[in-house]
Parts: structure tokens; C-alpha cells; sequence
């Protein structure tokens, strides 16, 4: 019984130590990897020119505008037009 304890202990022990020896490894081939640095760019500049013209309007014209106490009173009040055929008809 003894030799089975022994031999499940010293499976499980290989096991880690293979694990450890397989994640340096790894970490190790990755860190060797050449990696490409920052590609050069050529740039252009450009010169910008502005060219802002102020136009000035002066305000000549007076014209006279109407007040109302209340909101669209000129529209309320073209739509509220009566017809002949708007009347009660008696019998």
C-alpha cells in the first residue's frame, strides 16, 4: 500500500514540476519574438490661408409690426370665417 502512496505522490510532483519547466519555456519563446517597431510615415504639410470676409448689412428699412395677445390670433382668426351654409336651417 505503502508503493502506491509513493508512486501517486511522485506522478503528482512530476507533474509540476513539468508544468513550471513548460510555462518558462513558453514565456520565455515569447519574449525572444522580434516584434517590428513603429513604421515611419511621411507626412505633408500643407499651409492653410484664411480668408474671412465680414459683410456688413445695415438695417435701413423700419417696418411696423403688429402685437397680439395671444399665440397665432391672425391664423385663429382667418380659419373662424362663416358662410351662408354654415346657418341653422328652420324647418
Amino acid at each position: 500500500m505503502s508503493g502506491y502512496i509513493y508512486i501517486v505522490i511522485k506522478t503528482q510532483i512530476m507533474k509540476v514540476i513539468l508544468t513550471i519547466i513548460a510555462i518558462i519555456f513558453f514565456g520565455t519563446v515569447a519574449m525572444a519574438q522580434n516584434v517590428s517597431g513603429e513604421i515611419k510615415v511621411e507626412t505633408i504639410s500643407v499651409g492653410v490661408e484664411l480668408n474671412i470676409e465680414i459683410q456688413e448689412q445695415a438695417a435701413k428699412e423700419t417696418k411696423v409690426a403688429r402685437l397680439y395677445m395671444f399665440k397665432n390670433s391672425r391664423v385663429k382668426k382667418a380659419l373662424t370665417f362663416k358662410t351662408k351654409r354654415n346657418k341653422a336651417k328652420l324647418a
